[in-house]
């Protein structure tokens, strides 16, 4: 059996049209009319296939293709819908259109499988509308609970219950709607690489080993404005002279503090009053820490706040450091592992193990259930620009290892 590169072709590029900024990369939010053209897209070819669908509280999109025995807990396959602005075209909906077309396929052999096989586009995993990660299938999996809804804010203000009311949907009923551990058998999820690993060395397929958790923190350095021409040098309290200091010494400490895989990035940046001729008064910047080791993480971001102290002393600055968020590590099954490995080799297809720096809902789902991975590669390693690109020809090679995974995990 195989899947059909011309409908994963067809599927994607009708879904990339569902973009607020048309020509500059594609931006489709959780919650925006592009996510509602999107879905409904997949629910008009959901619903052709007979499968049971639903939009859930939180906005995840949810379908159910029958399997024997409707007693048996279900396997989950899927991944993302939303992307980040001026994103990619392959980013998540690779993952939840290759769910799509694996049932496709099964329905089309007249291949009934025992477990109930459940499709999900999760919502909100990019963390663009509310700057918070993974939200979609951490409400549905009660890591958040319902409760918090109210006090999570966008950067309108409004709270994340608002929202989801606006977008037409039922926030209150969503504690009926959780994803609970005894339900689920497992959960599978196709995603590009998202870095350079498999096409610098030309190989087909990732096994996903490891999901790396991450730190972020904010670095907030108050100091004091004054005229940029009268004061002079050895009496001033300059904020942004510290935080660039303790910006450059971030790779350093990664080196002399974390492992081979730990890696830190200082993403952003905002200064105050930010003008030519004033001295800054307040820097704030953010530290993404990331490994699958949470010794490497706590590591660098001690070293980080010692440092970050050093440096303000020097300049008489004020240094604040707080946690944003913090995700952790996790390992994919290995019974996963082992079926996946068994049906890339099967194929001949050319693979490597690997570790994922880049979060998914797969590590949520972790919590609950057996999870497995599938990377495919992207074109020089290029992911969350206009220029991502996964060829059409590797996402069917993933496809039909995730076709061929499913079909043995059911028969477990």
């Amino acid at each position: 059996m195989e899947t059909s590169i011309a409908r994963i072709k067809k599927d994607i590029e009708t879904i990339q049209k569902f973009s607020s900024t048309p020509g500059q990369g594609c931006t489709r939010f959780s919650y925006s009319i592009e996510d509602k053209k999107a879905k409904n897209y997949l629910i008009d070819e959901m619903i052709s296939l007979g499968m049971d669908v639903k939009i859930d509280g939180v906005g995840n999109l949810r379908g159910m293709y029958k399997g024997e025995y409707e007693n048996l807990p279900i396997i989950l396959v899927g991944s993302h819908m939303d992307t980040v602005k001026h994103g990619g075209s392959f980013d998540g909906i690779t993952g939840v259109v290759a769910a799509l077309e694996v049932i496709r396929v099964l329905k089309e052999n007249n291949i009934k499988t025992k477990h109930t096989i459940g499709l999900i586009g999760f919502a909100e995993e990019e963390g663009s509308n509310f700057g918070a990660t993974t939200l979609g299938s951490k409400v549905i999996t009660g890591k958040i609970p319902s409760s918090e809804l109210k006090n999570i804010k966008n950067f309108e203000g409004k709270s994340y219950y608002e929202v989801l009311e606006e977008y037409g949907l039922n926030p209150e009923n969503i504690d009926n709607e959780r994803l609970d551990k005894k339900d689920i058998l497992g959960m599978l999820e196709l995603h590009i690489e998202q870095s350079i690993v498999l096409d610098k060395n030309n190989l087909s397929i990732g096994i996903v080993k490891g999901i790396a958790g991450t730190r972020t923190y904010g670095v907030e350095i108050i100091g004091e404005s004054n005229h940029a021409g009268a004061t002079p040098m050895n009496m001033r309290k300059d904020a942004l002279i510290a935080a660039s200091e303790i910006i450059s010494h971030v790779n350093d400490i990664v080196k002399e503090n974390g492992l081979d895989t730990t890696v830190a990035t200082v993403g952003k940046i905002e200064c105050h009053p930010n003008v030519s001729n004033v001295i800054a008064e307040k820097v704030y910047f953010t530290i993404d820490i990331r490994d699958l080791d949470d010794h490497a993480m706590d590591r660098v971001l001690k070293e980080v706040i010692n440092y970050s102290n050093k440096i303000s002393d020097k300049y008489g600055v004020e240094c604040n450091v707080r946690r944003i968020t913090s995700f952790k590590g996790t390992t994919t099954c290995e019974k996963i592992i082992n079926i996946i490995e068994d049906v890339v080799k099967s194929r001949g297809y050319s693979y490597c193990k690997m570790l994922s720096g880049a979060v998914h809902d797969s590590a949520v789902m972790a919590e609950i259930t057996d999870v497995g991975m599938i990377f495919v590669p992207s074109k020089d390693g290029k992911s969350h620009v206009p220029e991502e690109y996964t060829s059409f020809e590797d996402i069917k090679r993933g496809s039909d290892v995730l076709l061929e995974t499913l079909i043995k995990l059911d028969k477990i």
